[in-house]
């Protein structure tokens, strides 16, 4: 899937790559909504490749066809195990990246949502960022920078991506599904562009344009409806993250309005940002109760 927007950053890093200027470790702070996982691949296989070229990997060479095939010896995913990345899983990276590559040339790690590194994961990896060894090359993809810690991002060098306008998205969007709407509002749920495709193929984004009316109505009369009352638990922060982004909406079109209340209505919709960040650390929880407390704040918030 051809995504514009990574353009200069693949021929930036490539330029690198192709005169010897790569560091040894980047952070890609780029939502896997807009191709950050996508892009990370794309550096790896170019710097694994024999003969890369200003676009990446020459895709023909023995390298990249062990890459494409999905088991090139040198190059090492890493994801969270359940909500977090382990130390265990950090200490045999480190370990692998000791040895001497199988295929001559570098031996590449890809952390995938490096924000998840846990405080002793993210430890264990200082050592080798510090003292990487030589061929040796870390791609550490991140949806939320902000998230991770300053030890480990200071030690990164930052790969800058220019995101798209909401514009730009549309018309990426319309050029690979047939649109009757703007639907790029939901762009703050999905995550990103590619993440909205998946949605509008899938029937997601039918399901975050119930949710967004059900929080309209809720929020207006002050119970919880029906639809909110029927999700399931995977659609928790789905109904979270839409009615953070309801909340905004209300903030743009009522900007005119009582400053007071509208500096309350933003600290709120943080509150709802935080409950989501939280879900991981919050097993057990009556989201209805979640749900009704909001609604009963939001009320008392624009009444008071």
């Amino acid at each position: 899937m051809e995504l514009p927007w990574l353009t200069p950053v693949r021929e930036s890093f490539c330029g690198q790559l192709m005169t010897g200027q790569q560091g040894h470790a980047y952070l890609l702070g780029i939502h896997q909504g807009y191709g950050g996982m996508q892009l990370a691949e794309t550096l790896a296989q170019a710097s694994l490749c024999m003969s890369p070229t200003q676009s990446g990997g020459c895709g023909v060479c023995k390298s990249c066809q062990l890459f494409i095939a999905g088991n090139h010896p040198d190059c090492y995913f890493v994801e969270a195990d359940g909500n977090q990345i382990k130390v265990d899983q950090v200490r045999e990276l480190c370990q692998k990246l000791t040895a001497t590559a199988q295929q001559g040339g570098r031996r590449v790690a890809v952390i995938k949502n490096c924000e998840r590194l846990n405080t002793a994961a993210a430890n264990a990896l200082l050592k080798t960022l510090e003292e990487p060894g030589k061929g040796t090359l870390l791609l550490l993809q991140s949806d939320t920078p902000s998230r991770l810690m300053a030890t480990i991002s200071s030690r990164c060098q930052r790969l800058h991506c220019q995101l798209p306008s909401r514009e730009a998205v549309q018309d990426w969007l319309a050029a690979q599904f047939t649109l009757s709407s703007d639907v790029t509002w939901c762009l703050p749920v999905v995550g990103g562009p590619v993440d909205l495709l998946i949605a509008l193929n899938d029937g997601r984004y039918e399901a975050l344009i119930g949710l967004r009316k059900a929080w309209v109505q809720s929020l207006s009369s002050g119970h919880l409806c029906a639809n909110l009352t029927n999700i399931d638990e995977k659609q928790v922060s789905d109904a979270l993250k839409v009615l953070y982004v309801v909340l905004r909406q209300k903030l743009v079109k009522q900007k005119n309005a009582d400053a007071l209340i509208n500096i309350k209505i933003t600290k709120f919709a943080a509150k709802v940002m935080d409950t989501y960040h939280s879900l991981s650390m919050m097993p057990n929880v009556n989201f209805m109760a979640v749900f009704q407390s909001f609604i009963l704040e939001y009320q008392s918030l624009t009444t008071s």
